[in-house]
């Protein structure tokens, strides 16, 4: 199967594209990247490409494919509600509906958030604007569409986050997350863990179409 993945380079995108290369039944992975990486795979296909609002000159490329993986995401911290809504809806389904015309029989799986606001009408800015951006990927002709929002997530297999901030941090919580994921099992997954779910949703199936930890921790 070929699979199309969205922010490799991210914490989460790196756990999902190394599920996808110790996967045999994916034969090959294109990574959308805006600059080429030092990663190097018979399976892997660096696509560059600057204009992820426009992918009309890489269509050809974008044909063909069984599944994407959408792990690219921001902070919503210091931005205003419209330049949010810019990189995390616009962007996500100028992608999206490129994808849906190119493949309309494929699996769509975009990682969002816990707490993410359905009714896309409660006060937390961040969780309406996810909450628009998975309602309208579900009205998309995709094969299905799954919507993860994972809670905690530890870095696992040498995988960092391209965050300061969020580095520091888990390098504090490092020693304390066994005794966390024991205390909180449905609060706290790893990279592995959600990586290897993305990766049975998008070649298999998946239960439901809103996954939250406990649900990606099962599957």
């Amino acid at each position: 199967m070929k699979v199309l993945l969205f922010g490799a380079t991210g914490m989460i995108g790196q756990g999902v594209l190394r599920e996808c290369l110790l996967d045999p039944r994916v034969t090959q992975i294109v990574s959308l990247v805006r600059r080429p990486t030092s990663q190097k795979h018979a399976k892997l296909k660096e696509l560059v490409h600057t204009d992820f609002f426009d992918y009309g000159p890489i269509e050809a490329d974008l044909s063909g494919l069984d599944a994407c993986f959408f792990c690219l995401g921001v902070s919503s911290a210091g931005l205003t509600e419209d330049a949010y809504r810019r990189v995390t809806y616009e962007m996500t389904l100028a992608a999206a509906g490129t994808l849906s015309r190119l493949n309309p029989g494929m699996t769509f799986s975009y990682v969002s958030g816990a707490g993410t606001d359905s009714t896309e009408r409660g006060r937390v800015m961040w969780a309406r604007v996810k909450g628009a951006t998975e309602n309208a990927l579900l009205r998309l002709p995709f094969k299905a569409v799954y919507l993860f929002r994972p809670g905690t997530i530890q870095p696992l297999h040498g995988i960092t986050s391209s965050t300061k901030l969020y580095r520091i941090l888990y390098r504090v919580l490092g020693p304390f997350f066994p005794i966390l994921k024991a205390l909180f099992p449905d609060s706290l997954t790893t990279t592995e863990q959600l990586g290897r779910a993305m990766l049975r949703a998008g070649l298999e199936e998946a239960p439901k179409a809103f996954l939250e930890t406990r649900d990606i921790n099962r599957l």
